[in-house]
């Protein structure tokens, strides 16, 4: 007997998703209405290298058609050259450069996420996962400033850290502090190399390359600063874990 196909027809309502298309106001933009029933997770505007018109012919259609809308990488300069109007009807934060039109809110325990940083110059990837993830509903806990350079910082909240499910660990220079957390806890270890360092570290490449030849078994790793690409792991894996829960 075999088991079920893994090429079984794609459900009708996820294949209207895919075909779906909207009224968009920017003729360079064609938004992703259907990514959210389709994979759990909403399109996000990455506004880095977009125009301001862009950014606001996006959030029009958003605001026009009620829909939320989680945006990335904003600047303040970005964000002070929009109309009046959008720039009033978004939740900006300049640290972690996101902005949420919509609500958040009310957020989940469930799974427990951690987000630890390795220094105070790892906040801002830091505050952009845990923006996404509460969009995306999800509450988190901070750890911030646990170094490998004064271990001690960490091991004062390894019982902490040793309760959550998803633990997602932002780190420049050496980088070591995600195979250390992953070597304490039982959890999932996402590991975010941060552009945090002197000299060769600079840029974060050497702290890509040290999370990606992790000793301690497991540990997952996105790209550099990459705070959204950590936090959307983290919602796909609530997603399947609700989803098993549920029996589905």
């Amino acid at each position: 007997m075999t088991g079920p196909s893994i090429c079984a027809p794609i459900r009708e309502e996820v294949l209207l998703s895919i075909n779906e298309s909207g009224p968009d106001g920017h003729p360079d933009v064609t938004f992703d209405r259907g990514r959210g029933r389709r994979i759990g997770i909403e399109e996000a505007v990455l506004c880095e290298h977009k125009s301001v018109e862009q950014i606001a012919g996006i959030l029009t259609d958003a605001v026009a058609e009620e829909r939320r809308m989680l945006l990335t990488r904003l600047t303040a300069a970005q964000f002070d050259a929009l109309p009046d109007e959008l720039r009033n009807a978004v939740d900006y934060c300049s640290a972690s450069r996101t902005a949420v039109l919509g609500e958040i809110g009310p957020l989940s325990d469930t799974p427990r996420i951690g987000l630890v940083s390795a220094g105070t110059s790892d906040y801002a990837p830091m505050a952009e996962a845990k923006r996404t993830l509460a969009y995306g509903g999800m509450d988190a806990t901070e750890v911030s400033d646990v170094g490998v350079a004064g271990l001690w910082r960490l091991l004062a909240r390894e019982e902490l850290l040793r309760e959550m499910d998803v633990v997602i660990v932002f780190a420049g220079m050496d980088a070591a502090l995600p195979s250390v957390v992953a070597g304490l806890v039982p959890g999932v270890v996402i590991g975010v190399p941060t552009s945090v360092g002197y000299g060769v570290a600079r840029g974060g490449r050497v702290a890509l390359d040290s999370i990606l030849a992790s000793c301690a078994p497991g540990v997952t790793v996105v790209n550099i600063d990459n705070g959204y690409g950590a936090a959307t792991s983290a919602l796909r894996l609530a997603n399947m874990m609700r989803r098993a829960a549920a029996g589905e």
